[in-house]
């Protein structure tokens, strides 16, 4: 009987193996991906020796064309369908160490070797990379959970799911306010919004605080905050010499564009070529000057060309990090080691910039001239009298020249000096008899030359000649002494067919000693004399254009493109040295990206209409990723800074997809109903408290099964306890101010400056506003992670160090906010210690204290209390007013101590 069972059972356990093995021939195993599978291998194995920087044996996996192709060896590496006789499987597997590849380095394993065999016998199909596909529409999933509130929550309760993890409650209404207002405005709302929220116990609470807080003008504050890093906003130019910039103007366009919530994609292009948009208006031009926060080297000696270069890489680069997320920057000198963009394909696409007319001057031109409100009245009337007695092509001539001095030849093109040179790299300047060289200039249809210089001198003259000093004198103008300050003089000039050199010469009677400079000019402009002559009111049109153009002004830098006359040829700097330059190029963009679309033209506009394209496979998703970064503390995919196959591929990458696709098509570039699809969330909502399963399975909480818990940024932490101290200034827009600062920071020997620290509530503005220089920039900002801004900062990095809890501690402005805090504890707190110490942390936290908390702080009063009843002179040094006046009492002193301590506690600190 048993022998029979286990016979019976021998056939059925046989049958069962048959059916697997019939089933699993039935169903093949799924293909090797080689996004996922493949090139991680060749990314951390094979790509250093054999990609766009090393293509060793001539041996290349960085192309599909390149890893196919014919070797050294005269034979391709790669057989499709035939791994056994590809020379890739054959040296992977070898035994041989100085045979065996990679050479001089750990073997792959077994598993990574059958991965590169299989994909090989399957066709070595190559793959794209997940971020160079356009966004597509995404089907969201379909949970039914009563935690789910919107399609965000549903793809991440379906990661949770996967996870076999479960989502926390919701937050109280306290941390949702401090959260909310943390992450929409940067600060504490206002007494008025929490009030409102807090009393209000209705469905729609929530959602009409965040309405609230995306109403109010601080909100475009915050996101400018975050764009100034990505846009290496600074006061200052860097460098050596550092001296200030006057770029304020473009710190106010952002912080209106965000109030307004200007569509994105316009936000884009306006701050790419918005000066190349159909008749530009001032805040166009401003907002160009995106690509104006380059840093420029205007220190004597220096090459301009060399600086003007750098300047349109780091646009280049910053546009790529920026608003694509992408490490272009890698492919200066040579391909891009991981991604698939050619050495060429950069310099193709730095050849929308390079046209560009700014050429790393003193005065920073192009500016924006915006003239003040008398000058604005003559300005309109002559450009309308322009527009009624010419023509309206002559009126938008004259409107850009007015406002921008644009075009114009800079006089630092000067060259071949003799008893002349480059004054500080910036200015030609002439001694007497002093001669130097204008090359190519166009002079066809010319009549008329205007010139902006300065002389010390009486009785100069400026000689012109054609193509030689010995060539024809073709017009000699004599130069006032205009006693040091530049004026702009225009002349006529006799028309001359074609494009010449011209040769300056300049004498003065009134030079004693040869090393004197007689002349500087800055710039000058050949082309037709002012037109109307003969129409009514010509003479106080032409009165009252030579005024404008000599009018004092406000100035921004900004950008515009070089006319046809200066049009600049962009080539392939050969290993990525400006100096060796290569073949020419056009403007274009990558070959894996999408194509420039139909009909646009092949310059900064064309580019930027090509990055805001829905086609682009990068900006939707870079800004999807950067907004959630800011709200969650690390983005959908980690590297904001790279979405390329060496970043950290994203956790929901569906998720990124779906927000981005509606980004793009339903909220139409609308980022505040982009950020209120993701707070209004259940994900956004949760309470942010962690267990031992989910510190062991999501440590840094990449699943969103709780609230994240982030360290708050140098900004926010600055602006909250002013905020709360009620010391934090109202006002918005202007120059940059400058709040307390240490002595002896700045060190300014080539112009002097010092910081000079601003009056009344000046010094209380909000962090956004203090004026920053690149190379010492305001200390406090540094200490939590700021940036010096030299170049563009896609991610700050959130660091721990000792220094910060010195500086919340320690420093001078901390101590004015926990003195000013102290003050309104007592004021809105009663008479008792406890009461004024509950009251303090309900304005700061929108909670009522813990008890633990409570006798923490009410103990380190009464031990303060003790210490500066017995010591007046620490009483007067901790609240900072003379022994006799009011507040300077041994109880308002123990109670700054106490508020010190709450503005350091954790969760002052970070956003739980």
């Amino acid at each position: 009987m048993k022998l029979f069972y286990s016979k019976k059972l021998i056939i059925i356990a046989s049958l069962l193996i048959i059916v697997a093995v019939l089933y699993k021939l039935a169903i093949p195993d799924p293909q090797v991906d080689y996004n996922t599978q493949v090139k991680p291998i060749i990314n951390k194995k094979c790509i250093s020796c054999h990609g766009g920087v090393k293509q060793e044996a001539g041996f290349s996996l960085l192309f599909q064309e390149e890893a196919l192709g014919i070797t050294e060896s005269g034979k391709p590496a790669i057989l499709p369908g035939n791994p056994d006789e590809s020379e890739l499987i054959k040296r992977i597997s070898h035994t041989d160490p100085d045979e065996r590849m990679p050479y001089k380095h750990e073997a792959l394993s077994e598993e990574e070797i059958d991965i590169l065999r299989q994909w090989i016998k399957e066709g070595a199909k190559w793959g794209e990379h997940w971020a160079y596909i356009s966004v597509k529409k995404q089907d969201v999933p379909d949970y039914s959970s009563k935690w789910i509130r919107n399609d965000v929550d549903q793809f991440v309760y379906q990661k949770l799911d996967e996870e076999n993890l479960k989502p926390s409650s919701e937050a109280d209404k306290a941390t949702l306010l401090r959260r909310l207002s943390l992450d929409l405005i940067g600060m504490p709302a206002s007494e008025q919004i929490a009030a409102k929220y807090l009393k209000d116990n209705s469905d729609k609470a929530y959602d009409n605080l965040v309405n609230d807080l995306m109403a109010s003008s601080r909100y475009g504050e915050r996101w400018t905050s975050l764009w100034l890093d990505l846009s290496r906003y600074a006061d200052t130019r860097g460098y050596e010499a550092d001296r200030g910039r006057n770029i304020w103007k473009y710190r106010d366009w952002l912080i209106n564009a965000f109030n307004t919530d200007k569509p994105y994609n316009d936000f884009l292009i306006e701050q790419l070529a918005g000066d190349l948009m159909p008749d530009p208006d001032d805040a166009k031009y401003i907002a160009t000057a995106f690509h104006r926060n380059t840093m420029t080297n205007d220190e004597g000696g220096t090459d301009n060309e060399e600086f003007r270069t750098a300047a349109v890489m780091d646009r280049v680069n910053t546009t790529w990090t920026a608003l694509m997320g992408t490490t272009f920057n890698c492919v200066q000198c040579h391909s891009h080691p991981y991604d698939p963009f050619k050495s060429d394909e950069y310099y193709k696409f730095l050849a929308f910039f390079n046209n560009s007319r700014d050429e790393d001057t003193q005065s920073e031109y192009p500016v924006l001239r915006q003239y003040n409100t008398a000058d604005s009245l003559k300005f309109s009337q002559l450009i309308g009298w322009l527009r009624n007695n010419v023509s309206e092509a002559a009126a938008r001539k004259y409107h850009v020249f007015l406002k921008t001095w644009q075009p114009t030849i800079n006089s630092l093109q000067c060259d071949q000096f003799v008893n002349g040179a480059l004054i500080s790299s910036w200015y030609a300047g002439l001694r007497n008899k002093g001669t130097c060289r204008l090359k190519n200039v166009v002079l066809e249809n010319k009549n008329q030359l205007m010139f902006r210089y300065n002389s010390n001198y009486d009785g100069g003259k400026w000689f012109i000649y054609l193509d030689s000093l010995n060539g024809q004198l073709v017009k000699t103008i004599p130069l006032s002494n205009t006693k040091g300050q530049w004026q702009i003089i225009s002349t006529t000039f006799p028309q001359i067919k074609g494009k010449h050199n011209l040769y300056f010469k300049y004498y003065s009677p009134a030079i004693k000693t040869a090393d004197e400079t007689g002349v500087q000019f800055e710039w000058f402009q050949f082309d037709q004399n002012f037109p109307g002559k003969g129409k009514p009111g010509f003479e106080l049109a032409y009165k009252d254009f030579n005024y404008l153009m000599q009018a004092k002004v406000d100035a921004t830098p900004i950008m515009f493109e070089n006319n046809g006359d200066q049009y600049r040829a962009t080539h392939v700097f050969e290993r990525g040295n400006w100096m060796v330059k290569g073949k020419a190029v056009k403007a274009d963009v990558p070959d894996i990206m999408n194509p420039l679309p139909p009909n646009v033209p092949r310059n900064r506009l064309g580019m930027a209409l090509w990055l805001t394209d829905k086609k682009n496979p990068l900006v939707a998703r870079t800004m999807v990723n950067r907004l959630w970064e800011q709200l969650f503390g690390y983005g959908l995919a980690e590297t904001l800074e790279d979405l390329g196959t060496q970043g950290i591929s994203p956790t929901h990458k569906e998720l990124l997809d779906h927000l981005s696709w509606k980004f793009m098509n339903e909220y139409n570039w609308s980022i505040k109903r982009l950020l209120k699809e993701i707070v209004t969330s259940a994900t956004y909502r949760q309470d942010s408290k962690v267990n031992d399963e989910l510190i062991k399975k999501d440590p840094n909480n990449k699943f969103y099964a709780r609230g994240s818990r982030v360290r708050l940024s140098a900004e926010q932490l600055r602006d909250q306890g002013l905020e709360v101290s009620n010391l934090l200034s109202k006002k918005m827009y202007g120059k940059s101010v400058m709040p307390f600062q240490p002595t002896g920071i700045w060190r300014s020997p080539y112009n002097g400056d010092v910081w000079k620290m601003s009056e009344a509530e000046d010094q209380f503005r909000r962090a956004l506003y203090t004026y920053l220089k690149r190379t010492a920039p305001y200390p406090s900002m540094i200490t939590f992670d700021g940036g010096a801004r030299e170049v563009c900062i896609p991610r700050r990095i959130r660091t721990n160090t000792p220094l910060q809890a010195l500086t919340s501690l320690n420093d001078s402005t901390s101590h004015v906010i926990a003195r000013n805090l102290a003050y309104r504890m007592q004021k809105t707190g009663g008479k008792e210690a406890n009461k004024q110490i509950q009251k303090g942390y309900e304005i700061m936290m929108y909670k009522p204290i813990s008890p633990v908390r409570q006798k923490a702080l009410v103990d380190l009063y009464n031990a303060a209390l003790n210490k500066f009843k017995k010591d007046h002179k620490a009483v007067n040094e901790i609240v900072g007013l003379k022994d006799k006046e009011k507040g300077s009492n041994a109880e308002t002193a123990a109670m700054v101590v106490v508020a010190g301590a709450m503005l350091n506690m954790d969760e002052w600190l970070n956003k739980n």
